[in-house]
């Protein structure tokens, strides 16, 4: 499966962790993933208000191009992660096993503050482990 990018945006729609996840992935400055992110969320929130029936928000988008799949906690938290859409397998278990890295390794870290950037390294080397193509996800 080629992964190409994983975003974690907070409840109020701000990016705090963003991380190509493959060369082919494109490469964007900081502020266009802020950008991303913060236009995700909105997106986001406008289609559970739009929906015909109460929805969940967006879930996954399919294009010939790449494969979009967002997973939203029951805190507000989205983890949404695009791949390629030839290869894109279970996504949502994917993200369901981020979501476990990141409450084990950023939420029960007592030096993180909740809605501000990511910065924990142990996060970054359990992810490492998780998204490594020998791994089997």
């Amino acid at each position: 499966m080629v992964l190409l990018q994983l975003f974690i945006i907070n409840r109020s729609g701000g990016l705090v962790y963003n991380r190509n996840l493959s060369q082919d992935a494109p490469s964007l400055e900081i502020n266009d993933c802020l950008r991303i992110g913060s236009t995700f969320h909105s997106l986001h929130e406008i289609s559970t208000q739009l929906a015909p029936v109460p929805s969940s928000g967006i879930k996954r988008i399919e294009t010939n191009l790449m494969h979009l799949e967002c997973f939203k906690t029951l805190t507000g938290v989205k983890f949404v992660i695009t791949a390629k859409p030839q290869e894109s397998g279970d996504l949502s278990g994917l993200l369901k096993k981020i979501y476990s890295v990141y409450s084990d390794y950023v939420l029960k870290n007592p030096f993180y503050e909740m809605d501000m950037p990511i910065r924990c390294q142990l996060f970054n080397k359990k992810l490492d482990v998780l998204l490594s193509p020998s791994s089997s996800r």
